[in-house]
């Protein structure tokens, strides 16, 4: 699905800061990127990426939230939600593959996508870059695996653990309070493996606790007691 092109609102060495993925990427690889990338916005429940599509970028995220999911029937599952900083698409591009799962937008999302040919080019010719690729990952591997040993948890636990890692992932800091994107109790559900009627069950009784808030208005789960929610996570 093709986005509006928009002029990029950072600089070569913010790439760095802005992505994890190129945190070790030598600052020539940084400025050949940022030379050939494009900048575009999405509004919120946009489709980014449509499964079956063949994978000619990769983009990066510079604002705002969107899920990963793949159809089911005549809906869809919700795989993975993504934040500021994270990247998709690199596996159709990898792969030189059809996509094998939609991309859609929560909120309204900035991106930096950079051409498929221009981003396999640099990992061969940066082995930082391409190091932190792997590394990155066998990190999402790891968070794969940890969501299937915590299958049989009780849906509380599983519940708190998946906000605590959007918190620490994408989460910001406001005061003593970490805030992130109010998603969807559907997406919420798909992502932590519960439930969808009991995530409003699971959310009113951490709310009655004060260990987080919705606030609706900027749209946000407030989370307020991270130690408290955290001790929960590791019980059961």
């Amino acid at each position: 699905m093709s986005l509006p092109a928009l002029s990029l609102p950072v600089s070569p060495e913010a790439f760095r800061d802005l992505f994890p993925l190129f945190s070790n990427a030598s600052p020539e690889t940084l400025d050949t990127l940022y030379k050939g990338a494009t900048f575009n916005e999405c509004p919120a429940g946009r489709t980014v990426l449509m499964e079956d599509s063949w994978g000619n970028a990769v983009y990066l995220i510079v604002s705002g939230w969107a899920k990963v999911r793949v159809q089911s029937g005549s809906g869809y599952v919700t795989l993975v939600i993504l934040g500021k900083g994270e990247y998709f698409g690199e596996m159709a591009v990898l792969n030189e593959s059809p996509r094998s799962t939609d991309v859609a937008a929560l909120s309204r999302v900035e991106l930096v996508s950079i051409p498929a040919q221009l981003f396999l080019k640099s990992l061969f010719q940066d082995p930082q870059l391409h190091h932190r690729l792997l590394q990155s990952m066998v990190e999402r591997l790891k968070q794969t695996q940890k969501r299937f040993q915590l299958r049989h948890k009780a849906p509380g636990i599983k519940m708190v653990y998946t906000l605590l890692g959007l918190a620490e992932a994408y989460g910001e800091q406001k005061g003593e309070a970490v805030e992130i994107f109010n998603i969807p109790d559907a997406d919420l559900a798909a992502i932590a493996d519960v439930k969808p009627d009991e995530v409003a069950k699971i959310i009113e009784k951490l709310t009655a606790r004060n260990w987080l808030t919705i606030d609706s208005d900027k749209d946000v789960i407030r989370l307020l007691d991270i130690k408290s929610l955290t001790h929960l996570s590791k019980l059961g």
